[in-house]
């Protein structure tokens, strides 16, 4: 399991109230605040959302880089992806790869694709049937 997942943003208000809506709804809850930062937790884990400093702004981040890639969430089901698609859509998210989805993964694989405010890529995964 993993303790926890440290996240360098480049707005930290934007980037709360992205995620905080959508941590909250996979069962996170607001854990730690401070003036550069905030935490939401679920279980033992928690993911922390750090305010880069602005002497490290001028590179932005890009997934393709060295680096994190992506961050993939469990749903508890397909209802559930489509619910935060639709939630996602309302609130003027791009959904990646609509054209495929929500099986842009695979035939087997039922999720969302979206990003971030800095374009750090998320999917939320439905549970395999198989």
């Amino acid at each position: 399991m993993i303790h926890h997942i440290e996240l360098y943003v480049s707005n930290l208000a934007n980037s709360i109230k992205f995620w905080g809506w959508l941590l909250e709804d996979l069962g996170f809850h607001s854990y730690q605040k401070w003036d550069k930062g905030h935490s939401f937790k679920l279980d033992k884990s928690y993911i922390v959302f750090v305010q880069t400093e602005d002497r490290f702004l001028d590179v932005p981040y890009h997934r393709c880089r060295v680096g994190l890639n992506h961050l993939a969430f469990h749903a508890k089901s397909k209802e559930h992806v489509d619910q935060v698609t639709i939630k996602l859509k309302d609130l003027g998210v791009p959904i990646l790869y609509e054209d495929k989805h929500p099986f842009a993964g695979g035939e087997d694989y039922y999720a969302v694709f979206f990003e971030d405010p800095d374009r750090i890529k998320v999917e939320l995964v439905a549970p395999s049937e198989v």
